[in-house]
């Protein structure tokens, strides 16, 4: 390891990113897997990830000139639950929006690699763009694919977001994790409420709940109604049983990462009461934004409908 990458990953640690990797940019061995995944229609309605699949198989496409990508996890678990929420939120939307928080976090580090390695150049991404995230952790030596398709780091569990600044700049890159340590465990696959995994490390985007709350675009039908379920927004359900979380994952301390109530305790009767003007000033800033009011106020109906039910 040279020594401006052993700075470097001191510096991001100092950011506030609770782990760091650098990852080659080689061919993704995992693309054929990527090919059939698609051609089965997995992906639903992601019709940006068919456009997006050249780049995320040869992640030195993204970036002209690229070598390396500077990865980062930070960790957004709060606790086990929501206090005083009736309607149930994924963890990661409990806060201001991460693209905003971590964004501003990644450009401060893509300035420390430009201060270490004059003359480089620097593109960040958090979750958005053709970057195979997960691939480019797992050859930074930050975790593995568990049968759920999350990255698992062993330290932390697979509540985190993954962070990436790719560069030019001549660093070493890590050894890639190579281990699965799921061994013969199935609590993911066997709890997911809607049978969302075709099989293990297979997820049938339009089962899961998370795609239809969050990405999905258009009406329900009946079916999909009845997978939400009382998730408002995203699901956390295969990450909540898996043993790597429930022994290791940490409160997280980040202040910028702080739950908001009116997004931990949201509840489908509010929503349903709002305006555009209204959703705007109280959840633009947050992952709420992604649906928006149309697409919350569907889920609401949903979780209303479904309570009414049981």
């Amino acid at each position: 390891m040279t020594p401006s990458t052993i700075e470097l990953k001191r510096r991001a640690l100092a950011l506030g990113f609770d782990a760091v990797g650098v990852a080659s940019l080689e061919p993704d061995r995992h693309g054929p897997d990527l090919d059939r995944w698609l051609d089965a229609g997995y992906a639903g309605t992601m019709t940006y990830l068919h456009r997006q699949a050249t780049q995320r198989k040869q992640p030195s496409r993204i970036m002209p000139d690229a070598t390396v990508a500077v990865v980062t996890l930070t960790n957004y678990w709060h606790g086990p639950a929501a206090p005083g929420a009736s309607d149930r939120v994924a963890q990661y939307a409990w806060s201001s929006d991460y693209h905003q928080v971590l964004g501003a976090r990644l450009d401060r580090l893509a300035e420390v690699i430009r201060e270490l390695a004059p003359g480089a150049r620097t593109r960040r991404y958090i979750d958005a763009g053709p970057v195979p995230e997960r691939e480019l952790a797992r050859r930074a030596g930050l975790g593995w694919f568990g049968k759920n398709t999350m990255l698992i780091d062993p330290q932390r569990g697979s509540f985190t977001f993954i962070g990436c600044v790719l560069t030019d700049a001549a660093l070493a890159p890590d050894l890639p994790f190579e281990a699965d340590r799921c061994g013969t465990c199935r609590a993911c696959l066997d709890a997911c409420p809607t049978g969302a995994f075709a099989n293990a490390y297979t997820l049938d985007a339009r089962r899961c709940i998370s795609y239809l709350t969050i990405e999905h675009r258009g009406a329900f039908t009946d079916v999909q109604r009845d997978h939400v379920g009382e998730w408002l927004f995203g699901c956390d359900v295969c990450q909540d049983v898996c043993p790597w979380n429930t022994r290791f994952a940490q409160t997280t301390a980040d202040p910028e990462l702080a739950p908001r109530p009116a997004l931990a305790a949201a509840r489908a009767d509010d929503l349903l009461a709002m305006d555009e003007p209204s959703f705007d000033s109280c959840y633009g800033d947050t992952p709420f934004a992604r649906p928006g009011v149309t697409g919350m106020q569907r889920n609401a109906v949903a979780v209303r409908v479904n309570r009414v039910a049981t």
